[in-house]
């Protein structure tokens, strides 16, 4: 969920997609408030070059608060954990390892492009 001064958004779909949808619309994202489940480093750095205001999370992984901190972005959550693990529970999410080793929100954008793509392909 993400809200801005004129417009509240909600989307379903799990993972980053509507985070990369909603940057990819302009200007929504900047200055508003975005609420989720899981806040991982991924999810952080589209949240920073975003230009939102203020995160709530029920889980936040320790690297996806360190790139809001260094942002300078407030964040609340209820957990917070070393890192957001992979839907089978048995590893940390592709998502999140792919910027782990990046500190750079314009190249963690990159990754995760390229990251989408290969998924996509692997749907179809």
């Amino acid at each position: 969920m993400a809200q801005n001064d004129t417009e509240l958004r909600t989307d379903d779909r799990r993972g980053i997609l509507p985070l990369m949808q909603w940057l990819s619309d302009g200007e929504f994202l900047r200055g508003a408030v975005v609420a989720d489940k899981v806040i991982g480093k991924a999810a952080a750095f589209l949240l920073v070059l975003g230009g939102v205001r203020e995160v709530f999370a029920g889980v936040i992984s320790i690297p996806a608060a360190e790139v809001l901190e260094n942002a300078g972005i407030p964040y609340t959550f209820e957990k917070k954990v070393q890192n957001v693990e992979n839907r089978r529970h048995d590893g940390i999410c592709p998502m999140e390892s792919a910027v782990l080793k990046t500190e750079d929100p314009q190249e963690a954008f990159s990754i995760l492009e390229k990251k989408c793509a290969e998924f996509q392909e692997k749907k179809y």
